[in-house]
């Protein structure tokens, strides 16, 4: 078995989902409500899920968790976490089921208003206490399960980060066998979701050593290695669905010294709820974008990462990176997604103020991000 040495000690291993009933147990929770989604149930994990808890445990079940988690599902949630009397929670899915959770377990513990927490309300240092929590995912790329953020969208209709320690899981079951069942496409898309966390974390100006070498490791794992390329072609390839749940945990293990505007753009095109848009799959269309808006503003990172790809250290990244999208079978461009030049001038507003966008190397200025997103719509 394999578990990180890391606050939560995320347990490791292929079957680990037979441990839950333990985990639950070392975390205190008896009456867990699992936030999940309807395609998890569909595909029969929740049923696996549900067949491995010992018969102490009582779980109530929200599975209407959206592609992108809003503020409207979080207090749906809420009121069945209440009314059910739930001591704890499970996510249980990809980023937006855990994210979902995570808002729950603060509102379940808190007066007020969700918007309140949000860190560009001022939010973090409101955050004190939080429900029991266990992040079991179900997708290789957010990371979530390691992360102390999560986003939602709220009532106003913008997409903000809810970011503090106490919103890092108590516990997180992350079992590669969850992710076999993922199909091509959003094994693609959460695969670059982990891809560019390391990225953008390595190019974040906070100095971080550690952090760094975590993201190298991660884009050595998903690029130099092959795993992301393997596990789309083949689902039921185990070894190069492993290394992308470990790349994915690592992602997030280094994007605790920041992302950038990679983030703000996709959180921006997140927002359009109409859309439904994977972010996954936004970061990765967006990220050449970003690549070489940033170039000449990274010192020698753009070699660094080179070298961890295997790559010679002249190599164009943002080339790189299209050439990626384009063997995995993601959009070319935004205006494949939906995103039209008639969006632009909201969506650079809400990347302007982003928290994304203050740890992005070169931060861009309200007409550098109308003119970013011109060239991603392509």
């Amino acid at each position: 078995m394999t578990q990180l040495n890391f606050i939560n000690k995320p347990i490791f291993e292929h079957g680990a989902l037979k441990q839950i009933s333990e985990v639950l147990r070392s975390i205190g929770i008896k009456k867990p409500l699992i936030c999940t989604d309807k395609g998890i149930v569909d595909i029969g994990i929740l049923d696996n899920l549900r067949s491995l808890l010992s018969n102490e445990f009582t779980p109530t079940i929200f599975d209407q968790t959206p592609a992108n988690p809003t503020e409207e599902a979080v207090n749906t949630a809420l009121q069945l976490f209440k009314t059910e009397d739930c001591d704890g929670i499970i996510g249980l899915g990809g980023g937006s089921s855990i994210d979902l959770g995570k808002a729950v377990a603060i509102m379940a513990t808190h007066e007020g208003n969700l918007v309140d927490f949000s860190l560009n309300e001022g939010g973090m240092e409101k955050i004190q206490g939080t429900a029991p929590l266990l992040a079991i995912p179900t997708t290789s790329g957010t990371g979530s399960e390691v992360s102390g953020g999560s986003v939602i969208i709220m009532h106003d209709g913008r997409k903000l980060i809810l970011a503090s320690p106490q919103l890092v899981p108590d516990a997180a079951i992350c079992d590669p066998d969850l992710t076999l069942q993922l199909p091509p496409l959003l094994t693609a898309g959460a695969g670059m979701d982990a891809l560019t966390h390391c990225i953008e974390a390595i190019l974040s100006p906070m100095i971080d050593p550690p952090a760094e070498a975590v993201g190298l490791d991660g884009i050595e794992r998903v690029f130099r290695n092959q795993n992301l390329i393997k596990a789309v072609k083949d689902g039921n390839n185990k070894a190069a669905r492993w290394n992308m749940m470990m790349a994915a945990t690592e992602g997030a293990m280094a994007f605790t010294k920041g992302l950038g505007a990679v983030h703000s753009m996709s959180h921006a095109c997140g927002a359009k709820q109409d859309l439904k848009l994977h972010h996954g799959t936004l970061n990765g269309v967006i990220l050449p974008t970003i690549l070489r808006f940033n170039h000449g503003h990274v010192g020698e990172k753009y070699e660094r990462i080179s070298g961890s790809m295997g790559l010679p250290k002249i190599s164009d990244l943002a080339e790189v990176i299209e050439n990626l999208n384009h063997e995995i079978g993601l959009p070319k461009n935004l205006r494949e997604m939906g995103i039209t030049e008639e969006m632009i001038p909201e969506l650079s507003q809400h990347s302007l103020v982003d928290p994304c966008t203050y740890t992005n190397p070169k931060i861009p200025n309200l007409q550098q991000y109308e003119k970013l997103f011109s060239e991603a719509i392509g």
